[in-house]
């Protein structure tokens, strides 16, 4: 009878000890994201600086300051919020008190205000760099009559706008009626604790079949 308990055994000891290591691995490594996270938390909330003069994507999440007119053209990214409900991003030009142009994303508006007029004008923003991971092989192309994007595309909106490539998103309100959106980490995935539980309960049915499958050898002995 041992004989042929060997095997399943083995198959289950190997299994388990696999899920196991698995399990663990996810651990470790959502112990790194956390600390990741952590890192950007206080990077996307340190002291703002002056905007740099050479900008790159290496400066995501970078806080900054910039003083400048808002332009009256806009360009309404389509989103939905959670309890809300469907609305715009409003993405306007800021021409920058040294004649740069930047995109600036001022936040969000109800889907019935999408084209209502909004105070412009000169503005000291206070925001993070960013260029946000929206797009994708599915995302529509925007809707130019409607002027409805699905998606924050920062070289295609900054064509658009006439801007550089760079995207400020406000972190304070920029005008009646616009609720600021700021750069945050809810958007960054961190599934790792449920990547573990699944493999640590993979481990427990693996191991509850094998002591059935030993009880079935040992009942069909007897």
């Amino acid at each position: 009878m041992f004989k042929r308990m060997i095997f399943p055994i083995v198959i289950g000891v190997l299994g388990c000890a696999i899920l196991i290591w698995l399990g663990t691995w996810q651990l470790q490594r959502l112990a790194w994201k956390e600390g990741v996270l952590a890192e950007i938390r206080a990077e996307i909330g340190a002291e703002p600086v002056p905007l740099p003069e050479v900008i790159d994507a290496s400066m995501k999440y970078l806080p900054v300051e910039a003083t400048g007119e808002i332009g009256d053209e806009e360009l309404h990214v389509l989103v939905s919020r959670k309890q809300i409900g469907a609305g715009y991003l409003i993405i306007a030009p800021l021409t920058l008190d040294d004649g740069r142009r930047v995109l600036l994303d001022r936040g969000f508006v109800r889907d019935m205000e999408k084209d209502a007029e909004r105070a412009g004008g000169s503005v000291t923003v206070v925001g993070n760099l960013h260029w946000p991971d929206d797009m994708n092989s599915s995302t529509p192309a925007p809707d130019m009559t409607r002027n409805i994007w699905f998606g924050r595309d920062i070289p295609a909106m900054a064509e658009a706008l006439g801007t550089e490539p760079v995207l400020i998103v406000a972190r304070d309100s920029t005008g009646a009626g616009i609720d600021p959106m700021p750069v945050g980490i809810e958007g960054i995935p961190n599934d790792h604790l449920q990547y573990a539980i699944t493999w640590f309960s993979l481990c427990l049915v693996w191991f509850g079949m094998t002591l059935f499958l030993l009880w079935r050898i040992r009942a069909r002995t007897d």
